[in-house]
């Protein structure tokens, strides 16, 4: 078999708004001197991979991507019997594995002191998040879970060799497929097995502007015959291509030789 598998895609999509830029107006490319639409690689992907077809074809091997890992790290230790100062302190170097936490500041610390006690932790919950997004694989979450268990048990913290469970070689797809950056911890960066493109649009378009209202429907119109809501949107109509190659190879290795999963 071929080490890379190459797939070209045409799409056909009706009016809508797949992807929008930052002013909410379909994203373009200009190619060939034309105005076409696009849907940025990103956006692929992160469709794909939290699509029904591939929870129902990599069910136990697909990752998570949060920033929040510490928030359900707490959860967890707080549902074992932990009370929330320790659950706190024991998070963070757990969650810290996977990238640097948010810190509060000086003033925001004093402001922390004149809040109730419950508006307060709910608050400190804010130091669990990981600043960037990190990919987290089903090994590592398991591994994990384990350590709370145990830490629970012995009512006492991680220790620093209990840290260890990050893992270069995966079992997540999504990740062997689209790699994964740890910019504290990059020897266990994982190198994406899977290029993708940008889907652009084969023909010229033009973004239509939608006028629309909606009504309400208790509203007689004997006071006011205006519509319940008036708005205004973007979109356009297109047919896509779309470029992916897979290096067959590198899916296999990252997923520690796993040719049947790959």
């Amino acid at each position: 078999m071929s080490r890379f598998i190459q797939l070209h895609l045409l799409t056909a999509y009706p009016p809508a708004n797949l992807n929008r830029d930052d002013m909410g107006s379909p994203k373009t490319a200009k190619m060939g001197g034309y105005d076409r639409l696009r849907v940025s690689s990103q956006c692929l992907k992160r469709t794909w991979r939290t699509s029904d077809i591939f929870e129902q074809a990599l069910a136990n091997h697909m990752g998570t991507r949060t920033k929040e890992m510490g928030r359900k790290i707490y959860g967890s230790l707080r549902d074992k019997g932990i009370e929330h100062k320790n659950a706190i302190e024991w998070a963070k170097p757990i969650a810290g594995v996977f990238g640097k936490l948010k810190e509060f500041s000086k003033k925001e610390k004093d402001a922390l002191k004149k809040l109730s006690d419950a508006d307060r932790e709910k608050k400190e919950l804010l130091e669990l998040e990981i600043e960037q997004l990190a990919f987290f694989d089903v090994d590592e979450q398991r591994n994990m879970e384990s350590l709370l268990t145990e830490i629970a048990a012995r009512k006492d913290g991680p220790k620093d060799d209990e840290l260890d469970f990050l893992r270069k070689k995966v079992q997540a797809v999504d990740i062997a497929l689209f790699g994964r950056m740890l910019a504290s911890k990059p020897a266990y960066n994982v190198e994406a097995a899977c290029q993708v493109a940008h889907a652009i649009s084969v023909h010229p378009i033009v973004i239509e502007d939608d006028y629309f209202t909606a009504v309400d429907d208790l509203n007689d119109g004997q006071d006011d015959m205006g519509a319940g809501h008036i708005g205004e949107t973007r979109f356009a109509a297109g047919l896509f291509y779309s470029y992916a190659c897979i290096n067959r190879e590198l899916l296999i290795e990252n997923l520690d030789g796993d040719d049947g999963l790959a």
